[in-house]
């Protein structure tokens, strides 16, 4: 394997914003801008970041000067590079919305000193504008408020202090934050608005938006409120869009998105509609394939006048007509309907399938089969909480379903080129489409090769297991995997570790010393503690990361069920708010699900170690007992046989 470490970045949300290609290219443009003095100035980067592919066609040197002094007063300011880099995404954002590409949208919260909301589309924002009036009303702080007039900057406004994101994260996917861990005073200070932003963001990768290339739609959560509702486990009818079993396998992995598409297909299909629609953009910007829709789905509201006119921002109109008498609310008008606009269509559709979609399964067969299809809630959990840990890691794929789209061994590797650089040999891959299974084993048998060479435990496993979609082997894997980069993480904050290898035990006994030097007594046995249930040590270990961070006020003894689930979910947004990117549920607190409580300890440990306080703390005690010798044996042990057991016994399912 090669030794390649490749360009590291201590915000780990900052190196996701860039391949390693990316990353070498710019560490070497900002080395090359430097002055004689070893100094690179903020006057340093306008001819620098001109001479870029991406910006020279687009922006002028004084409009990257003009950009730049929006963030900084002074010129001879000396900048780091991930100052260089969040300078260079503030750019990328403003190109895009100059260029007026796809792009265009996705700059508002994409650089921590952004202030690029001009790229936001007017129709777009007014339909934002229209969900948050609509959706957080009867809120008891955010009527106050409300409503928000849609002409005007009120929206970026209300934004800056992280409430609305968190609240509107709530509205999405109800119960995803505590809001109680919200700062919700009238007036904020920094510290307290980047809190409610970094509780925000955490939680918004937590539900499965791509906070790696941020767009507005993502901000305002309306998306993923509206295809909620897309997948099998939620409407089971939707078995009747598909032939045979196989295709209920692919309909299992589709995205949200392509289920939508299919279904309208679907019913066009069998309203005599001769055109497949493709996107939410140029295939329905005539309103064509609307008014057949409707006409299928609703034929009382409907009527030939939308087919018969020729003009189609007078059928857009006809068409939303007929579909706020289903109660679909008006988030976009005729002009964003013949002008193609793609979020607002893509609202659209899902709101009609919301209200009126059409299915009726009458095949128990099919039905049944799918539910055998679901998982059980273990294996659930854990491909959720996998999934979308791969998502929030920047790779190029998005991943919908972790046991269908790895199973061609591409995301693997994806993923293992972002923890490990320069481990795949890019070469000997097959990039999707694969028609040829024997390339999918091939991509599998690097992702192995790759794996033993990192020392995971892959005994009798080869790649041919993974493309066969084995389970229990791939939540081996990629806990493995996962479990690698968390360790990997916190080896790589050098100050701390002298470059030695971590391992759990010394997770462990951080957490306990952190804990007894705070003046608690709570201790933690092993990340098998049935005590850890009750919430109370991982409260006291974030109180003692950060005094302030905890409200005791708000915390119980957690003896009973209600009351462990109070402190479970108020435990992970603490944990948010201080900027942890953990992906675990209450429940795997409340039932010490032994991984999930690994991953929050290292969490609560990385962002610890990278605060200046924390510079002078220890790794373990200066002082080991043969308590703490046997403690770290029997960690190791226990976490070695949780793999060792788990990729043995999926082997020998395989």
């Amino acid at each position: 394997m090669s030794s390649f470490v490749g360009v590291l970045v201590s915000d780990q949300w900052l190196q996701s914003q860039f391949t390693q290609v990316e990353l070498r290219t710019l560490k070497s443009k900002y080395v090359s801008a430097r002055t004689q003095s070893g100094r690179v100035t903020v006057g340093d980067l306008p001819p620098t970041f001109k001479k870029l592919r991406a910006f020279n066609e687009v922006l002028e040197e004084d409009e990257i000067k003009g950009i730049l002094a929006e963030s900084y007063q002074n010129m001879d300011e000396e900048i780091d590079f991930e100052s260089f880099l969040r300078a260079h995404l503030n750019l990328q954002g403003r190109a895009a919305a100059k260029d007026g590409g796809s792009k265009s949208s996705s700059s508002f919260l994409k650089a921590a000193t952004t202030t690029v909301h001009h790229a936001i589309n007017e129709s777009e924002k007014a339909s934002y504008v229209a969900h948050i009036n609509g959706y957080l009303a009867e809120d008891k702080f955010m009527s106050q408020f409300l409503p928000i007039d849609p002409s005007t900057d009120a929206l970026f406004d209300l934004a800056k202090d992280g409430v609305l994101l968190c609240k509107l994260i709530n509205v999405a996917v109800p119960g995803t934050i505590d809001e109680r861990a919200i700062n919700t005073k009238r007036v904020l200070n920094p510290w307290e608005r980047n809190e409610n932003h970094t509780l925000g963001l955490n939680s918004a990768k937590a539900i499965g938006c791509t906070v790696v290339n941020i767009g507005t739609q993502d901000l305002v959560e309306a998306r993923i409120q509206l295809l909620a509702d897309l997948n099998l486990k939620k409407t089971p009818q939707l078995v009747e869009l598909v032939e045979d079993d196989k295709d209920v396998e692919e309909l299992i992995s589709l995205p949200p998105d392509k289920v939508l598409l299919k279904w309208m297909n679907f019913h066009l299909k069998k309203a005599g509609y001769e055109k497949q629609v493709t996107n939410f953009s140029s295939d329905v910007k005539d309103g064509e394939a609307y008014a057949y829709l409707l006409n299928a789905l609703a034929p009382e509201h409907s009527g030939p006048s939308a087919l018969v006119t020729s003009d189609p921002t007078e059928r857009a109109k006809m068409v939303l007509e007929q579909a706020e008498k289903l109660d679909c609310k008006r988030y976009l008008t005729p002009k964003d309907i013949v002008e193609g606009s793609p979020n607002l269509n893509l609202a659209f559709v899902a709101q009609i399938f919301q209200h009126r979609n059409g299915l009726t399964a009458a095949d128990s067969k099919k039905i049944t089969f799918a539910e055998m299809m679901t998982d059980d809630v273990q294996t659930s959990r854990e491909e959720r909480c996998f999934r979308l840990w791969i998502n929030s890691l920047g790779i190029v794929t998005f991943v919908n379903n972790i046991f269908e789209d790895v199973r061609n061994g591409w995301v693997l590797l994806e993923v293992l080129d972002k923890v490990s650089p320069g481990s795949v040999n890019w070469k000997h891959a097959t990039k999707p489409p694969i028609k040829m299974p024997f390339r999918k084993v091939e991509n599998c048998n690097q992702v192995i090769k790759i794996g033993k060479d990192l020392n995971f435990s892959l005994v009798n496993v080869a790649g041919n297991d993974i493309v066969q979609g084995n389970k229990k082997l791939l939540i081996a894997f990629l806990w493995q995997l996962m479990r690698f980069n968390m360790l990997q993480l916190l080896k790589n904050l050098r100050s701390h570790s002298q470059g030695k290898e971590i391992t759990d035990a010394d997770i462990l006994n951080w957490a306990n010393n952190k804990v007894k030097r705070a003046g608690r007594t709570s201790q933690m046995e092993s990340f098998k503690d049935k005590n850890l249930s009750s919430g109370i040590f991982f409260l006291e270990l974030l109180s003692a990361v950060e005094p302030r961070v905890v409200n005791w006020s708000l915390v119980t003894k957690g003896e009973t069920d209600e009351d462990k689930k109070l402190n479970a979910t108020y435990i992970i947004s603490v944990a948010r708010k201080l900027g942890c990117s953990i992906f675990l549920l209450p429940e795997d607190i409340i039932e010490v699900n032994q991984k999930m409580i690994l991953t929050l300890t290292a969490s609560i440990k990385y962002w610890s170690l990278q605060q200046p306080e924390d510079n002078t703390t220890p790794e373990a005690s200066p002082v080991a007992s043969v308590d703490d010798a046997n403690e770290t044996d029997e960690v190791n042990e226990l976490s070695n046989l949780t793999i060792d057991d788990a990729a043995s016994e999926a082997a020998s399912e395989g």
